[in-house]
């Protein structure tokens, strides 16, 4: 919408349409912290839908933003979420900003409501599947956004940066195939998560073009849980045709799959191949060490950052993405298929 005064939505509109009184609306929209989060979520909801954009200009005047900048994470269990939050604060120290860490978990809109009422200069979103509502309420508020890592597919106004998961599939299906192995298994994270198909997509492209099949039932979930990955892949080693080699998207459940194998009375890697996903610190504490595709989740985390403070215009049509390579690092869970 245009940010012609004469074009904007009133504040009795906005009222109406949020159940609440015309005072609470204008709190909102200037900002003020006496007001509960639900109800700033709900107005600024409403006010998104009929168009509002705060006015002036909070990001892209072509100044540098100043202030606090929002690194919000899905969880800050293991290491992928220390390393994000290690990318994002360098690239903000080194452009003169302060991070505040906030959790979305699942508590609904609350973060949300946290960045709205301290009026963020910009967001990081890492892992976090903001919903086209929440994004619009951003948009609405001008609060500037980039999904890093993003769990679905990003609109086309909302800049992103991610890593090569196809390529990195497809290089780990390279990798054992050139072993020799023809009977492939896939552990992959949450059905609906961007990465996980992107990754699953590479390699499975990959072994049917080497000649190879990869049987749907021989690929599986595991929600990202190491349990969950030795629970899904022990069905899969008691299979009379079982896979010698089995790609995990993530290192946490290729360690489940070395758990079941364990289970299982399989050595890896003579009965067994494994690779995993990320190359995080728990690959080469593994026994054996962990074979893994490796994104740099530190050097994402400072792409985000930096490309937050890029960002110019509002209303484009399009907004920048960005993809860093992944790499595949051999170590000593794969080897050639038993004889």
């Amino acid at each position: 919408m245009s940010d012609d005064p004469r074009r904007r939505p009133t504040l009795a509109q906005i009222a109406r349409l949020a159940h609440t009184s015309v005072p609470t609306v204008s709190k909102v929209l200037n900002g003020r912290s006496d007001v509960s989060g639900s109800t700033r979520v709900r107005v600024m909801s409403v006010a998104a839908g009929l168009g509002y954009r705060a006015p002036g200009i909070r990001k892209h005047t072509g100044e540098p933003l100043t202030g606090l900048i929002d690194l919000v994470l899905s969880g800050v269990e293991g290491t992928w979420a220390n390393r994000a939050l290690s990318g994002v604060e360098r690239a903000a120290f080194e452009a003169g900003l302060d991070v505040v860490i906030t959790l979305a978990g699942s508590d609904g809109d609350e973060w949300l409501a946290r960045l709205l009422a301290r009026g963020s200069q910009g967001a990081v979103l890492a892992l976090v599947p903001a919903t086209p509502d929440q994004l619009a309420i951003l948009e609405a508020a001008r609060i500037p956004v980039v999904l890093l890592d993003p769990v679905m597919q990003p609109p086309a106004h909302v800049a992103s940066v991610g890593a090569t998961n196809w390529a990195g599939g497809r290089a780990a299906a390279q990798h054992l195939v050139e072993l020799g192995h023809t009977r492939f298994a896939v552990v992959g994270g949450r059905h609906e998560h961007l990465y996980s198909q992107a990754r699953i997509d590479g390699f499975r492209s990959t072994v049917r073009a080497a000649g190879f099949d990869l049987p749907d039932d021989f690929v599986v979930h595991a929600q990202w849980q190491r349990e969950e990955a030795a629970r899904v892949a022990g069905p899969l080693f008691a299979a009379a045709d079982r896979p010698t080699a089995v790609f995990a998207c993530s290192d946490g459940m290729a360690l489940g799959v070395l758990d079941a194998a364990r289970a299982a009375g399989l050595d890896v890697p003579r009965d067994l191949s494994v690779i995993g996903f990320d190359d995080l610190p728990e690959a080469s504490w593994a026994q054996p060490q962990l074979t893994t595709v490796r994104q740099s989740v530190t050097q994402m985390g400072a792409a985000a950052l930096r490309m937050l403070l890029r960002l110019r215009a509002t209303d484009h049509a399009t907004a920048p993405r960005e993809e860093l390579a992944t790499e595949l690092i051999v170590r000593s869970s794969t080897g050639g298929p038993p004889a």
